[in-house]
């Protein structure tokens, strides 16, 4: 590997590994597993570098991280649902010295409500409203990982926040 490629993929994996592990982590429910898809997906992109430009890598990144899943999802042959939103969420939970213990429970629990609502949904609506709220990648991108135009990635993301809508109001939350 010459030392242009080289350092590139050094700068892509910089950027980039964080969120995909927890992108992976999210949809798996196990960092083990998360890390070894996250290897398994710069293996690819070590191989593949190359033919994508900067501006697609990262899109590129996540559609290869999710196929590198459910090809894992497949091996396994898991058929119950698998946890999609961290408890830890980026370290969301440490307690603030600010913050008001009474608060701090609350959001917890709110949380964790959420946390179970997202397992209810399957995991198309799970991977489109991550990408979209927590990774905050554009249509474009999305339909690129999801392998769909921009119009059918708003029409599921639509459906799915209906479908969360649906499961929150069955809940009374």
């Amino acid at each position: 590997m010459d030392k242009n490629k080289k350092e590139k993929l050094d700068e892509i994996y910089r950027k980039h590994a964080k969120s995909l592990y927890y992108f992976l982590y999210r949809l798996s429910g196990s960092s083990t597993t998360a890390e070894d898809l996250v290897q398994e997906t710069f293996y690819k992109a070590t191989i593949s570098l190359s033919f994508y430009e900067d501006y697609e890598v990262r899109s590129w990144l996540f559609k290869v991280a999710r196929h590198a899943y459910l090809d894992e999802w497949r091996k396994r042959k898991r058929w119950e649902w698998v946890p999609f939103i961290d408890a830890i969420h980026k370290q969301s939970d440490l307690l603030s010295p600010y913050e008001q213990p009474e608060d701090y429970v609350t959001a917890k629990e709110s949380e964790d409500d959420m946390i179970q609502l997202m397992k209810k949904l399957n995991e198309t609506y799970r991977t489109i409203i991550y990408l979209r709220e927590d990774e905050q990648l554009s249509y474009q991108e999305i339909a690129a990982v999801l392998d769909m135009n921009e119009n059918q990635v708003k029409v599921t993301l639509h459906r799915a926040r209906n479908r969360l809508h649906e499961f929150a109001s069955r809940q009374h939350f």
